[in-house]
């Protein structure tokens, strides 16, 4: 069993917001569930209750009641939540105006841009710059199912486009700005929006990037668009003229008078977020996410998971092209303060540190990588910034390492809850999270989340406990995708979860289940390294290589070799040093010693970049294409697709 590096005291287990949650079940249930294990085991056997009370618990805002829980429950996908009742998602959100003292004056968004930009708006100002988008967006023939696209950095009028749209029931998606033109194009070519939010630009690393040129390009090619609005964030003017179809925002917006939202009221299936997969091995998949399942998956693990209320204040660094930006801007429906910020993490190094000690987040949000960057780069946060609100960090994007857990504990924050996450855009939330009153073990996930039927099967498809497997969910829960866009028979939406077992959602996860609940993630199953027969998870090489000061990064991939697979390893070391002999075989002695014979790589090789996509995660599969000679589509969806000709052909490899 790992070491347990955190305990909630009593008082905190007693306090939490999950805990209320278990009286409240035990009370209108007629139960005497007495821990979170209990709990969550009831959640999975009675799901249609459980929903139910985590609707009621959390106030879900609703014009109509629902007429049954669930329908069809036994199908997978093909189950429906709530049927008959009617909600809207962005009043859910906007659900903390009202004409108490603290609409007028307490923090609900708070923005710092890497520029210098810094902006804060009240409850009241937010829902009314919400207000005056939405008029503006009705004026322009935005009616529900329309979608609405954002090509934005992570800017309050980021959050004021989506929830205007959502508040008349269009749909929402968006691209960060890094995106290239044709990244863009084949997302929003696929959903073919009406309405296009842009910036004239973003700053990142100490630079300025211009956005509208590549709105030009997009929009030639983007025959759906009838209206772009151009959001003023590097220049008070932007040279907007030439752009077609085009107003400032300004200009776009509805006038100053309008203090009110008509909120749409729609079924809780109706149609939210379009979300999109990497497309680094093909045609980006077009995710179709509902309204009430989002919403009701989102304030399930913002207040039991999380233990958010309004005096939260709560940063996740995330760009408007990652699923984390959805889930942040969704802790609004908590009365939690939201933090934005838009920029590089690491100009200065400091800047995150500096933010959560000045806006005194009590959540910080982040990835894996970053965790790692800053200790190689010799951070002690917990040092040189006062972090006293601080009470969790969580972190996804890519597999926590044991040691990063070391490093929060050593050099950030003794007493802090560290909450590695995983789950995915699939499910725009999570399959294992954090829990306020659960301990933290080192290098683990701390449970399932309530309501959702995690488990690890073996190669016979059978759940095992303390094993390594893949990690599916037996059954169905609100957050699944309703339908992938232009999918109308279902076929590329089943064949992404459900070919390989029948009615069970295999999420594509290498990793294990432990007997006290607790979770770790491997690596992605289709990245698995099978040398010998012997699968071994990418995550498992990872943790040992770049612990070593030398390496910056890493990335392993199997190489198809005489009728076997080797396992090839290639890492990015700090600038100016070189891949010796003496290094290889330390690097090889410790994976030996800390994993198996089977983890040893066959070859080690130096590379001057490992390939990422735009939202940070490595692409273990474009690498093992590129070492094959086979093609990699799609390189626009990475953020340095040039990396990758440093895999091509590599002598090295040739015996």
């Amino acid at each position: 069993m790992n070491e347990i590096l955190w305990r909630p005291s009593p008082t905190a287990i007693e306090r939490a917001q999950v805990t209320t949650f278990r009286h409240f079940v035990n009370e209108r249930n007629d139960l005497t569930l007495t821990d979170y294990h209990q709990l969550y085991t009831w959640s999975i056997s009675d799901r249609a209750q459980f929903w139910e009370m985590v609707w009621r618990f959390c106030k879900i805002k609703a014009s109509r009641e629902w007429d049954e829980v669930l329908v069809n429950g036994d199908q997978m996908p093909g189950a429906r939540w709530f049927e008959g009742a009617r909600l809207n998602f962005a009043e859910n959100l906007l659900r903390q105006v009202g004409d108490t003292e603290a609409s007028e004056t307490t923090d609900t968004l708070v923005f710092w841009g890497e520029g210098g930009a810094r902006r804060r708006l009240t409850h009241r100002e937010l829902f009314s710059q919400v207000a005056r988008v939405a008029h503006a967006l009705r004026e322009a023939g935005v009616s529900p199912g329309d979608r609405v696209a954002g090509f934005m950095p992570n800017l309050p009028e980021t959050v004021f486009a989506m929830l205007a749209s959502t508040s008349l029931g269009a749909v929402w998606t968006s691209c960060s700005p890094d995106f290239g033109v044709e990244g863009v194009l084949v997302r929003f070519g696929q959903t073919e929006p009406k309405i296009l939010f842009t910036a004239d630009g973003y700053h990142f690393g100490g630079k300025s990037y211009d956005s509208l040129a590549r709105a030009r390009s997009i929009l030639d090619q983007l025959e759906s668009v009838e209206q772009v609005v151009v959001v003023p964030y590097l220049n008070d003017l932007p040279p907007w003229q030439d752009l077609p179809k085009a107003a400032l925002y300004a200009e776009f917006l509805g006038p100053e008078s309008v203090n009110q939202i008509e909120f749409a009221q729609l079924p809780f299936d109706h149609p939210l977020y379009i979300m999109y997969s990497s497309g680094t091995t093909g045609l980006p998949k077009c995710m179709v996410h509902s309204a009430g399942g989002t919403l009701i998956q989102h304030l399930k693990e913002h207040v039991l998971h999380c233990n958010l209320g309004p005096d939260d204040r709560v940063f996740y660094y995330t760009t408007c092209g990652w699923m984390m930006w959805n889930w942040l801007v969704s802790s609004l429906a908590t009365g939690a303060t939201v933090l934005l910020y838009d920029g590089s993490p690491l100009h200065p190094d400091t800047i995150l540190w500096d933010y959560a000690e000045q806006e005194k987040a009590t959540v910080f949000g982040t990835s894996a990588k970053y965790l790692a960057s800053i200790e190689k780069r010799g951070l002690h946060p917990g040092a040189s910034h006062d972090l006293t609100p601080l009470n969790s960090i969580l972190s996804t994007g890519s597999v926590l390492a044991p040691e990063s857990f070391d490093y929060v504990y050593r050099d950030i924050k003794q007493d802090v809850r560290l909450s590695s996450i995983s789950g995915g855009t699939d499910i725009i939330s999570c399959f294992a999270l954090g829990n306020p009153v659960l301990p933290v073990y080192r290098g683990e996930l701390q449970c399932r989340g309530l309501g959702m039927k995690v488990e690890v099967y073996d190669e016979f498809g059978r759940s095992v406990v303390d094993r390594k497997g893949e990690l599916v969910c037996g059954a169905p829960f609100p957050s699944m995708p309703v339908s992938f866009w232009n999918d109308p028979e279902g076929t590329r939406y089943h064949a992404a979860y459900f070919d390989r077992y029948t009615d069970v959602w295999a999420h594509g996860d290498y990793a294990a289940l432990f007997s006290h609940g607790g979770v770790m993630i491997y690596g992605r199953s289709d990245a698995v390294l099978n040398p010998g027969g012997v699968r071994i998870g990418t995550a498992e090489i990872y943790r040992v290589v770049e612990q070593f000061d030398e390496v910056m990064e890493s990335i392993a991939v199997g190489q198809e070799w005489e009728d076997d697979v080797r396992v090839i390893l290639f890492v990015h070391l700090q600038d100016g040093l070189i891949l010796d002999d003496h290094l290889q075989q330390q690097i090889i002695a410790e994976i030996r010693q800390e994993e198996t014979p089977h983890h040893v790589p066959a070859k080690i090789i130096q590379v001057a970049a490992i390939p990422r996509t735009i939202s940070g995660k490595i692409v273990e599969l474009a690498v093992r294409e590129m070492i094959h000679g086979r093609p990699v589509e799609n390189l626009d969806a990475l953020a340095n697709p040039e990396a990758l000709e440093l895999y091509k052909d590599l002598p090295e490899l040739q015996d």
